[in-house]
């Protein structure tokens, strides 16, 4: 009851010197009621999560579910541009670019659990990549779009070999350090990369003589290549692998007792992670034909890591997801400039407080943050393991 209280008084004073005091009033008013809606909705959506989880028992009948609802969704993914003006189809687009970054990152963060904040440097050496064998060596987009991603992959093999034997916020700062030398080299490397002015007239993809120039056809190949890396991080989360980079996450020392090479399995991870981003920076080159420093921030490794955490650390929809909702959000509110960032500020912190598992969270990740649902679990386990060993003993 206390934090119902507490986050609307406490953005009713971030917002006094922007409204007033009537204004921050009415928005601390506004806030309070949307807590309570919150609540209620969070319990509501609890006994829907419970009523799920029985029917989920129902083999066959959930199969056929999740079949029929992902064969609906690519229906309406591959007509969505028939409904949409320029504008609206680049800012899929865009969204489309940040589900390939923040599908990356989450093996690195989400699986291996290594904090990086230096993701954004890897895009960067694939739009880099090819920008100059583009206007330089006239070379195609399809050969270096696994260029791009090799490259990224080395770049994530240099950096992660020295310092992935560090931990927790020693390997985020080691990370963002490198994604900073990153920006400023390509910013002062003039003869090469054009300095601050970048670099311009990089070539766009074709096909059969066919060159992609449309929003239309690069809204279709981001389409692709989402379907594919989800399909692929999908099936590595499946896998040994994936197991690894679990258990790595939950407890490192353990992991390494079992006989995972954990040294291994995080270069792995981040070598991967890498090269997926490598890839989108190759296609954000081809469809903007034109990179600077400045598009590599490292408030977009900040955004992006905010797409995983918000939308559910481990969980690919969840992932999905949030690169949506935080890539058309602040597009939404420009209307609002000067209190776009409180805004989205206000609700990355609501979240937070009343949904830490992220929007679509993997359900190891809300037993770590709910203890008592991993203690009714442990309970039923123990019950079931009883019964069935009772059943054995007669």
């Amino acid at each position: 009851m206390l934090s119902y209280l507490l986050i609307p008084a406490w953005f009713t004073i971030l917002a006094l010197p922007f409204l007033g005091f009537s204004g921050s009033f009415r928005l601390g008013a506004a806030l309070l009621a949307c807590v309570v809606a919150v609540s209620i909705a969070k319990t509501q959506a609890t006994l829907l999560e419970g009523l799920y989880q029985r029917m989920e028992r129902l083999k066959g009948w959930t199969v056929k579910f999740n079949r029929s609802g992902m064969v609906l969704l690519m229906i309406f993914l591959a007509l969505l541009p028939l409904g949409l003006n320029r504008y609206s189809i680049d800012i899929a687009i865009i969204a489309g670019i940040y589900i390939v970054l923040a599908l990356g990152l989450n093996i690195v963060v989400g699986l291996a659990g290594l904090l990086a904040l230096g993701y954004i440097s890897f895009y960067a050496v694939g739009a880099y990549a090819y920008a100059l064998l583009s206007t330089h060596y006239h070379v195609s987009f399809w050969t270096v779009l696994p260029i791009g991603g090799l490259l990224a992959a080395i770049f994530g093999l240099l950096l992660g070999a020295p310092t992935l034997r560090l931990r927790g916020d020693y390997l985020a700062i080691v990370t963002l350090g490198f994604g900073e030398i990153t920006r400023i080299i390509l910013n002062n490397w003039d003869k090469v990369t054009g300095g601050p002015n970048g670099v311009i007239g990089i070539g766009r993809p074709e096909i059969f003589g066919y060159t992609l120039n449309t929003p239309e056809a690069f809204y279709y190949l981001i389409l692709i290549m989402i379907i594919f890396t989800a399909i692929g991080v999908s099936r590595l989360n499946e896998s040994r692998i994936g197991r690894a980079w679990i258990g790595i996450r939950e407890d490192e020392v353990a992991a390494e007792a079992m006989g995972i090479n954990t040294t291994g399995m995080k270069l792995l991870a981040f070598s991967l992670g890498a090269a997926i981003a490598g890839i989108a920076g190759v296609f954000y080159a081809a469809k903007i034909s034109f990179v600077s420093p400045e598009s590599f921030t490292f408030l977009e490794s900040i955004i992006i890591l905010c797409m995983v955490v918000i939308g559910g650390i481990g969980s690919i929809p969840g992932v999905i997801l949030g690169a949506v909702v935080l890539a058309v959000l602040p597009e939404s509110l420009r209307k609002f400039q000067d209190y776009r960032m409180l805004a989205f500020g206000a609700s990355m912190v609501t979240m937070m407080v009343f949904r830490p598992q992220g929007l679509l969270g993997a359900s190891s990740r809300r037993r770590e943050l709910e203890p008592a649902d991993e203690r009714t679990l442990e309970h039923e386990d123990e019950s079931l393991f009883d019964v069935k060993r009772g059943e054995k003993i007669e």
